[in-house]
């Protein structure tokens, strides 16, 4: 780490410079906690992108949002940060622009992640972990290599090879360091912040939730959450035709409720799942639906409270993930093409939520798209999801 003449001097106006994805912004919030807990006479303002201020509003972590929308460019984010006299900035993100609009601003002491070839624009240069997990994502041609292999040896009868499933290192019980919540934890530590972590969090009160059940119609009992899309793409999807066998069998059981997620371009497949629960003829009449389709109807901040509304939420590996586990819902997550290591949701290790992982000798391979058969997330079964969800909601 490259020693700052500011290092013992506590910060008076601290700036943040957030992440820009929905999950990592909610990973950042142990750091931003420790943060505040070591520097309780410290003004911390966040400086964020537009689309996730809803994330932030009453954040017990800060005094203030500052928000840029993409159309901005580096010079006004840097006179705006200028005109508000920060003393130091914090740097999550690890690229050169988030550097040069802190150095560009005159801010006195600029924390970050060494490396991407911006040392210089950092007055503390923080080196990089050594004791994590660490992975990679796998090519095409890869993936299919391992799998030849791995079907040759099954046909031969001969027991799995050793793979290092993307992670640079043999396989072994992962350190829980690894995680993402760690790695914010990190940088926070140089501002005098505890490195232990905490679970993620994100404030949404009871009348928030109040509202968004009122608004949507959303009805009262036990109320699951669906969340069967993912932008990253298809590779981190379960199959559709399962999340909605799953739904009918927990309906069946727990005589429940479902609340169906995502963005715009998820609403095609949230039709058809309410399409394929039909409500009863005794609720025709009924205020309230046994399914209800939200995607891309709310904003991000009613999002977290109609996901803190659920019993439980169902999800593959995503933003809404994080943010149903941090506003305080018990989450069921389905890993294959990604790690529960690195972003699992919650606190890790935290017995509340549960994450079932496809097995397959290729995962995780952290592409967008299957090039083989998808046998990762195939391999997880409505039975044992159902089983999951079933727990959660009478835990």
């Amino acid at each position: 780490m490259t020693a700052s003449p500011l290092t013992s001097a506590t910060p008076r106006r601290l700036l943040v410079r957030g992440v820009n994805w929905i999950g990592d912004a909610v990973m950042t919030t142990p750091a931003l906690m420790r943060l505040r807990e070591a520097l309780p006479n410290t003004h911390i303002t966040l400086l964020t992108h537009e689309k996730l201020t809803g994330i932030w509003q009453s954040h017990p972590a800060l005094d203030e949002v500052m928000a840029f929308n993409t159309r901005e460019g580096v010079f006004s984010i840097a006179r705006r940060l200028r005109e508000a006299h920060f003393d130091t900035a914090l740097l999550l993100p690890n690229s050169i622009r988030t550097g040069l609009e802190a150095r560009l601003a005159g801010i006195p002491r600029r924390v970050g992640y060494a490396g991407s070839g911006r040392n210089w624009l950092l007055t503390d240069a923080v080196a990089w972990r050594t004791n994590v997990l660490r992975m990679r994502k796998r090519t095409a041609k890869e993936v299919r290599r391992i799998i030849a292999e791995t079907n040759k040896r099954a046909i031969a009868g001969s027991p799995p090879a050793k793979e290092q499933n993307g992670r640079g290192s043999e396989e072994c019980a992962p350190p829980q360091a690894s995680h993402h919540v760690f790695h914010y934890l990190h940088l926070a530590t140089v501002l005098g912040a505890k490195p232990e972590p905490l679970a993620p969090l994100i404030a949404v009160t009871d009348a928030e939730v109040t509202t968004v059940k009122a608004k949507f119609g959303l009805p009262s009992g036990i109320l699951i959450g669906l969340n069967a899309g993912a932008e990253y793409g298809p590779a981190k999807r379960w199959p559709a035709e399962r999340f909605i066998a799953a739904m009918k069998e927990l309906q069946a059981r727990l005589n429940c409720a479902f609340v169906i997620y995502g963005g715009p371009a998820d609403n095609a497949l949230a039709t058809e799942m309410v399409a394929a629960l039909p409500q009863p003829t005794s609720m025709q009449n009924s205020a309230s639906s046994i399914v209800t389709n939200l995607a891309g109807r709310t904003s991000l901040r009613e999002l977290c409270a109609a996901l803190r509304a659920c019993r439980v939420v169902l999800t593959n590996d995503t933003g809404p993930m994080h943010l149903a586990a941090a506003a305080g819902a018990r989450v069921v997550a389905l890993f294959g093409s990604t790690s529960k290591e690195l972003t699992a949701p919650g606190l890790p290790g935290n017995a509340r939520h549960v994450i079932l992982r496809g097995e397959a000798a290729c995962a995780p391979c952290f592409l967008r798209e299957c090039p083989v058969d998808f046998r990762c997330m195939k391999s997880i079964t409505v039975d044992d999801v159902v089983a999951a969800v079933q727990r959660a909601a009478q835990a």
